[in-house]
């Protein structure tokens, strides 16, 4: 998971093998372009979705996305409109994603 620094947007990754999420705030040791690049030229028959969430103002999940777009992870087009969640100034937007497990 990748949270950016510059905003106030939390990231929550749920599996949809786990019912559990977890939500962190350290840095990651490696580069989503790296990560997402090992994952996809892996050769599994069975990819696995996973399912990204953000919650925040309009404008912090806006510029997460730019970020997980600029490291490589994710088309900003892949996610899905910012949605209401009925708190003020908040938003979320969802990304579903499909990778292979080695």
């Amino acid at each position: 998971m990748f949270t950016s620094t510059a905003t106030s947007a939390t990231a929550l990754t749920v599996s949809a093998d786990s019912p559990s999420a977890e939500t962190s705030s350290e840095a990651p040791t490696a580069t989503a372009s790296s990560i997402s690049t090992n994952l996809l030229n892996d050769h599994n028959p069975r990819p696995e979705c996973i399912r990204h969430m953000l919650f925040g103002t309009l404008a912090t999940v806006q510029t997460t996305i730019r970020l997980l777009h600029h490291l490589g992870y994710a088309e900003p087009n892949d996610w899905s409109r910012p949605i209401s969640t009925g708190r003020a100034n908040e938003v979320m937007s969802i990304l579903t994603k499909r990778i292979s497990l080695g």
